[in-house]
């Protein structure tokens, strides 16, 4: 089992940590992990966001899988491949940049918002699928989609997601959840940090057994 395949089954949940600066980085990567987050990206329109991968990549490269959210082209894969990095998100389904992922052996999660961009995406290579923005779709939507996926791809909503909002998107068939603003926001300390992914871990816990009940 990969490293990201064995992380996203411990908490399919991945940090989004758009706008960190790369000094806090450090700190906030260990807040998160010590509250069961081990999957990390650092958006590319963050400041300097190579430099916060390269930190975090050195200082828990084997505890956690660290990548790049935001990645749309084939010279971020390079750079994010330099850093350290072995996860892409994207916002959106670029084929070249998903295969210029598989070619360097970093996991590509690209953004989807239809049924013929899923498609396309897994054809070219990517290991899951970003639902984005989640905002504009819904769970009745994913449920639709799930009937014609592979049932073994996992798909994660993107873009507005609370502890509370979890169980409706568990329960049309997300296999986790990319974690923003509502986990994540520049200036706030590592404790108030991990305070919220403990939260969200909880809640993502407590959703599952339920949404499992129910199947």
């Amino acid at each position: 089992m990969r490293p990201f395949e064995a992380a996203f089954e411990r908490m399919p949940l991945i940090a989004i940590l758009r706008g960190v600066q790369p000094e806090d980085a450090v700190g906030i990567g260990a807040a998160l992990i010590h509250a069961g987050i081990t999957l990390i990206e650092v958006p590319l329109n963050s400041p300097q966001p190579f430099d916060s991968i390269a930190r975090l990549a050195r200082e828990f490269g084997s505890d956690a899988v660290i990548g790049a959210g935001t990645v749309l082209s084939v010279d971020d894969v390079a750079r994010l491949a330099n850093a350290g990095g072995t996860l892409a998100v994207s916002p959106n389904m670029n084929p070249a940049v998903i295969q210029a992922c598989v070619a360097t052996g970093i996991v590509s999660l690209p953004g989807i918002a239809t049924a013929s961009e899923a498609f396309a995406g897994l054809e070219a290579g990517a290991a899951a699928l970003k639902l984005f923005p989640a905002e504009g779709s819904s769970p009745a939507w994913l449920k639709a989609l799930r009937a014609v996926l592979p049932s073994t791809i996992p798909v994660l909503p993107v873009g507005g997601i609370q502890p509370y909002t979890m169980d409706p998107w568990l329960r049309a068939g997300a296999s986790g959840f990319g974690l923003g603003s509502g986990l994540f926001q520049p200036g706030l300390a590592p404790e108030e940090v991990g305070a919220r992914a403990a939260n969200y871990v909880e809640a993502m816990k407590n959703a599952t057994v339920a949404a499992n009940a129910s199947v």
